[in-house]
């Protein structure tokens, strides 16, 4: 459990790194308004397929793509749930605020702040049944999360969300992956180098935002705690729950349960920023449950492998 706390912490302060040099290039005015809403575009069109496809490649073995169902399944079942809770929480709140905390108790911070605590603890199996949540948040991200925050329900706007870079990536990976397709080293290494600005570039639009936030505003936000409660302790308490009961395989479980215990993912900020809702709240909150998260990922974690054994 202390190592799992010391691998936490050192992504944290990571983060916390690149956060301050956003906010010292913006500071500076290297970073402007319009330079952040670019930034957030090249990360949700291209850098984020990239992401992906570049998690699944890897060579394919039968027993590895059941565990990869089961995982897909699991994410599916947990972010299914986190929607309902959300909807449930803050279905009478004003829009602005409201798609905001929506987004912030159904979307972790799988990517950046799961991944590499995967790896440290499960190697490269951890890695991959980890892509398989991220493949996941990336389909309810630009199915539930673009319909929330831009507020557009009719149909053609859901047939756009289900052609986009973020699903067509995850089906993408997930076929080289079954048929064993290795990327020519001119694609995979484009690939790779887009899908290694998935932690900066998101981390520097938040410190932009941060310049122009009010932390305390969140700090005294009672929705907001509520939703930092859900994202980062009780959601994750339930899927970690239900999975040691089921005796789903320790990996899958261990894995799924670290994506989903990650503090609240950078993409609130992102989504919030191009479609005009409460930057300052969003960035705040992704900033705090970051912050909070140091104490509670190695808790929830570290009490999944002592139930598992």
């Amino acid at each position: 459990m202390l190592g799992s706390f010391l691998d936490v912490g050192t992504q944290v302060l990571v983060l916390f790194v690149l956060i301050a040099v956003g906010v010292v290039l913006t500071k500076c005015g290297l970073i402007t308004e319009s330079g952040s809403k670019t930034m957030t575009d090249v990360v949700l069109y291209a850098v984020t397929p990239c992401v992906i496809v570049n998690a699944f490649q890897r060579e394919y073995q039968p027993e590895m793509l059941s565990g990869l169902l089961i995982a897909l399944l699991a994410a599916f079942l947990a972010l299914g749930f986190s929607v309902l809770t959300a909807e449930l929480l803050y279905r009478k709140k004003d829009i602005d605020r409201g798609v905001v905390l929506k987004f912030s108790v159904v979307f972790s911070n799988c990517g950046f702040m799961a991944l590499p605590l995967q790896q440290a603890i499960l190697g490269d199996d951890g890695v991959f049944y980890g892509a398989a949540y991220v493949a996941m948040f990336n389909i309810f991200m630009w199915t539930y999360g673009l319909l929330t925050m831009s507020r557009q329900r009719e149909l053609r706007s859901a047939l756009k969300a289900i052609v986009n870079p973020g699903i067509i990536g995850t089906v993408i990976g997930i076929i080289l992956f079954a048929f064993s397709v290795k990327l020519p080293t001119v694609i995979a290494q484009p690939v790779s180098m887009l899908a290694a600005l998935n932690t900066p570039v998101p981390m520097l639009v938040i410190g932009y935002h941060l310049v122009h936030a009010k932390l305390r505003r969140v700090l005294t936000d009672k929705d907001a705690y509520i939703a930092m409660a859900f994202r980062l302790i009780l959601i994750p308490l339930a899927v970690m729950g239900v999975m040691v009961l089921l005796k789903i395989d320790a990996t899958v479980t261990t894995a799924t349960v670290i994506a989903v215990s990650a503090p609240v993912a950078a993409f609130t900020t992102m989504m919030s920023t191009k479609y005009g809702h409460d930057t300052e709240l969003s960035a705040g909150i992704v900033s705090a449950s970051a912050l909070f998260s140091f104490l509670t990922m190695p808790l929830v974690v570290g009490l999944t492998q002592y139930l598992l054994g």
